[in-house]
């Protein structure tokens, strides 16, 4: 069987939580004699193999609202849809829904990771190729009941919907050296309060270091991106010592700091959010959740006073509150970062992730 993966990036040409989500369907279906290709956009042409998938990145012409778009990537895509079984899309991405209508008569799914929230103009003008996109495919594949219970989008074709949740690979993550561990203990100590992801407008970030002005606890926040600068600012106004901005962190580093945490820290309060892949490398470590209801998968990884702690989003005073009865109650911390541990045992493993695409891959080419 052979499936052509088709997104506006890839691991390890990016590092994100949707990357490592098409990285880990490839990895654990590679293993099933499924034969993987993405095709991808960058800085220039090439093609190499990695961890058993091919990649094929075609050099970007302009980008407009993180819409890569390239004129070559069109003749490629045409050429491998009509050497391939199964076209799996990812959305959003409207480049790849013109590349849909190009596509050769073949079954056709598409992940569905995100709302498009912020561009509300551009998605006005953008709205009907979406439903012409939405129509073609044979099946939508929502991360989460949540997110399918709430998208206009999904909610609106839910005869072609299934769910499937995000996972990860545990044997993808390093064991670290004891010099490592305490490089970062002695940068940063122990029993902090952990933030690791992109700096984007809908993590929630000021809404954490607002938290974090009312009760003083240490807080760490690991990554770099658009909000940086505004985040330093607010942090140096306010004198926020107990806060600890370290920068982009490579694999090595993000278990350390795991490992030094008390609890992680998710404030994400839109719903371009839609799960929150760092939110199964914490419950990986064993480390309780406090993230916020926003009615998408982050809420169902996180399980309210099961596996952390649940608040309303934009909420300083919530999160605040949320993180003095972590930091006040250990045994309950260690509780659910134990239950946590368990909820990603039972749920998001990479062969559950796999096996879940390989039945769908193969329901659609039986049918």
């Amino acid at each position: 069987m052979k499936v052509l993966h088709v997104y506006r990036t890839c691991y390890p040409e990016t590092k994100g939580g949707l990357e490592q989500a098409i990285r880990f369907i490839c990895k654990g279906c590679n293993k099933h004699n499924v034969e993987s290709t993405i095709l991808t956009l960058g800085d220039e042409n090439k093609e190499y193999s990695f961890e058993g998938t091919k990649i094929i990145v075609v050099k970007k012409d302009l980008e407009i609202s993180s819409n890569g778009f390239s004129i070559r990537l069109f003749k490629k895509f045409r050429e491998l849809s009509l050497n391939t079984d199964i076209i799996h899309y990812q959305y959003p991405w409207p480049t790849a829904d013109l590349l849909s209508l190009i596509a050769p008569n073949k079954p056709s799914i598409v992940s569905y990771q995100s709302d498009i929230v912020k561009q509300k103009f551009l998605k006005l003008l953008y709205w009907p190729l979406e439903q012409i996109f939405f129509s073609r495919v044979h099946k939508i594949i929502a991360s989460s009941p949540q997110y399918a219970n709430s998208s206009k989008n999904l909610t609106k074709y839910k005869n072609k919907v299934e769910v499937i949740p995000l996972a990860i690979d545990e044997k993808s993550y390093p064991i670290i050296s004891d010099s490592l561990y305490k490089k970062w203990k002695k940068q940063v100590g122990e029993g902090f309060f952990l933030f690791i992801g992109v700096l984007r407008y809908y993590k929630g970030l000021k809404y954490l270091l607002e938290a974090a002005n009312i009760n003083r606890l240490p807080v760490v926040i690991a990554g770099d991106g658009p909000e940086r600068e505004s985040l330093k600012r607010y942090i140096d106004k306010h004198k926020l010592t107990n806060v600890k901005m370290v920068g982009f962190i490579e694999e090595n580093d993000k278990v350390a700091l795991h490992q030094l945490s008390k609890s992680f820290i998710f404030p994400s309060h839109l719903r371009s959010e839609a799960f929150g892949i760092s939110l199964l490398e914490a419950q990986l470590y064993s480390r309780p959740i406090i993230s916020c209801e926003i009615g998408t998968g982050s809420s169902y990884v996180n399980i309210n006073n099961e596996t952390g702690l649940v608040v309303e989003p934009a909420n300083p005073k919530s999160l605040s509150d949320a993180m003095i009865k972590i930091n006040s109650q250990p045994q309950l911390a260690i509780k659910l970062g134990k239950q946590a541990k368990i909820r990603y045992d039972n749920n998001f493993t990479i062969t559950q992730y796999a096996d879940n695409y390989l039945k769908l891959y193969k329901n659609l080419l039986n049918n």
